[in-house]
């Protein structure tokens, strides 16, 4: 037995908030949004396509953002992003380089976490 690989990441979100995921995820982000199926539709949250792995946000009860705990999405002119982002009145940070990419945190409008990376020119 042995991991193939990764199916989908889920993050957490407060109940209602799908309007506001849409605007942050869709508009902003550019991410597909996939129909949940119907038997899960009705938890609330949200599906999205981002290449070949889906995101999905889930309602939680109890909702706390993930402050530390996060996806890493790879992005195209992360320059353009940050600044359609920060045009948003989205939180943004830079961090410590990492070899072989420019990148920067955002947080979706309920705190959680995200880095955004692009890879360098080869």
């Amino acid at each position: 037995m042995k991991v193939r690989g990764i199916d989908h990441l889920q993050i957490a979100m407060p109940k209602g908030g799908e309007d506001l995921a849409r605007k942050f995820y869709g508009e902003l982000l550019g991410l597909v949004e996939i129909p949940k199926p119907a038997n899960l539709a009705a938890r609330g949250g949200l599906w999205f396509h981002c290449g070949p792995i889906q995101l999905h946000l889930g309602v939680e009860a109890d909702f706390r953002a993930a402050k530390k705990a996060h996806p890493a999405l790879l992005v195209e002119d992360l320059g353009a992003l940050l600044a359609a982002l920060k045009g948003a009145r989205c939180e943004v940070k830079d961090d410590e380089p990492l070899k072989g990419y420019d990148r920067a945190f955002a947080f979706d409008p309920f705190g959680n976490r995200l880095e955004l990376l692009e890879p360098h020119a080869k």
